[in-house]
């Protein structure tokens, strides 16, 4: 009986836990989610920005040169030293009073030396054709490499019509595998920075942007009082200087050393032994330290309330989003873009993580490194050929030079010229 009792507490306990798992999930949102499979062309749109000037790339839809899953494409950028622009719309919404997550993958295949791999979350109306590095945004978030100084992750919020980034310096990964990013706001105005489903930076807009005022400030009218005593040790006062501790020399002579046999007084004056060490100077005498009774700790500014704080509740809302684009500028093309979810579970964000990523990552570094042996191959192959090719040719200029040097050696002005050398 006791057993069967602890069953069905187990069956009940599941069900329990299974209804919170449906009813969670019942309640979360997935605003907008691309993986670029069939179709994805009908809902994205190449900007015309940059285009009449010969500077506007394009993206082609390809799994990129290695994948852990060569079927999984996303769109990659083509044309190098050009300004990328597409974007999608999306279903308008609002993330007051829920969580809001942005979340996408980038793979940066090429050599970037300089170039963004960010996305933008965009409000009101958007001509998409027009879409460029003009058109206001809501959100920027993600990487921009550029050099080997800027391995930057941006994260723009836009507050009142003015964009404010982050203070904190937040670096992004710079190697050639796929990398998920996943910025998180809460209601709270706390946020949360993942890469690859690792927290990398958490926070609250509060301190972390520069959009209000700081809700505390240092008082600068305050003043370490007095009797504060910071003194972490002090000299002990039963401590007492030994007597005769000042006559001890620092040096004696050398109790072993003998006066040499061919020492002459007369010659050579009197013989005095060489000094070492004494063993019983112990330097300059100082009192021995002892923890300070009255010991306060390191005073410290008082932080108080800013008077021209004033809060906005709504801090953390975003004006209504409608497109997500992607809208960069790389000297060097090849950055895959793939998996943009913008959701409102995190949960969930992170469950998709763990099924494309860590599911696939093993794979697509083993056709990285089978890829980076191939092209260490084939530029040594590359080395190789131009190398022959060089002596080659040193070898046809040298026998042509020779056969110069021959004919003008049999050439009867050649010997005229010599006997005038001789003269």
């Amino acid at each position: 009986m006791g057993r069967l009792a602890a069953k069905q507490s187990l069956l009940r306990l599941f069900f329990l836990l299974l209804h919170f798992l449906v009813f969670d999930f019942a309640f979360s949102e997935i605003f907008f989610e691309e993986r670029f499979e069939d179709g994805w062309k009908g809902r994205w749109v190449l900007s015309d920005w940059k285009r009449s000037e010969g500077k506007a790339g394009t993206f082609k839809h390809t799994a990129g040169k290695w994948s852990g899953d060569p079927d999984d494409k996303g769109i990659q950028t083509y044309n190098d030293a050009k300004h990328y622009a597409i974007s999608a719309k999306i279903p308008e919404f609002s993330n007051q009073n829920r969580t809001l997550v942005v979340q996408y993958s980038i793979k940066f295949e090429q050599d970037i030396e300089c170039g963004g791999g960010y996305i933008k979350l965009l409000s009101g109306y958007v001509n998409q054709k027009k879409f460029g590095g003009d058109t206001p945004y809501s959100l920027m978030f993600g990487p921009d490499i550029c050099g080997s100084q800027t391995k930057k992750l941006h994260l723009i919020l836009s507050y009142q019509g003015q964009n404010y980034p982050i203070k904190k310096d937040l670096q992004c990964e710079t190697d050639k595998l796929t990398h998920f990013y996943t910025f998180i706001l809460r209601p709270d105005a706390s946020y949360s920075v993942l890469v690859d489903n690792r927290e990398r930076e958490s926070g609250s807009m509060y301190t972390d942007w520069d959009i209000l005022p700081p809700p505390k400030i240092k008082d600068l009218k305050a003043k370490k009082p007095a009797d504060w005593d910071d003194r972490e040790y002090i000299e002990d006062p039963k401590n007492v200087k030994p007597e005769g501790y000042d006559s001890i020399p620092a040096e004696i002579p050398d109790p072993k050393a003998k006066e040499p046999d061919d020492w002459d007084d007369e010659e050579d004056g009197i013989w005095k032994p060489p000094k070492i060490p004494n063993p019983a100077y112990k330097g300059p005498w100082k009192r021995k330290k002892i923890k300070n009774p009255n010991y306060k700790g390191k005073w410290k500014t008082p932080w108080i309330d800013n008077p021209e704080f004033e809060d906005d509740p709504d801090l953390y809302v975003l004006k209504p989003i409608k497109y997500v684009g992607i809208e960069i500028w790389q000297v060097k093309a090849g950055s895959v873009f793939d998996n943009i979810l913008i959701c409102d579970d995190p949960q969930y964000a992170r469950q998709v993580v763990e099924d494309i990523w860590a599911k696939n990552r093993e794979a697509e570094k083993e056709a990285f490194e089978e890829a980076e042996k191939e092209r260490r191959a084939r530029e040594e192959e590359e080395a190789k050929r131009a190398r022959e090719e060089g002596e080659k040719r040193k070898r046809e200029r040298n026998h042509r030079y020779g056969d110069r040097r021959h004919q003008r050696r049999h050439d009867p002005r050649d010997y005229l010229d010599d006997y005038h050398d001789e003269l």
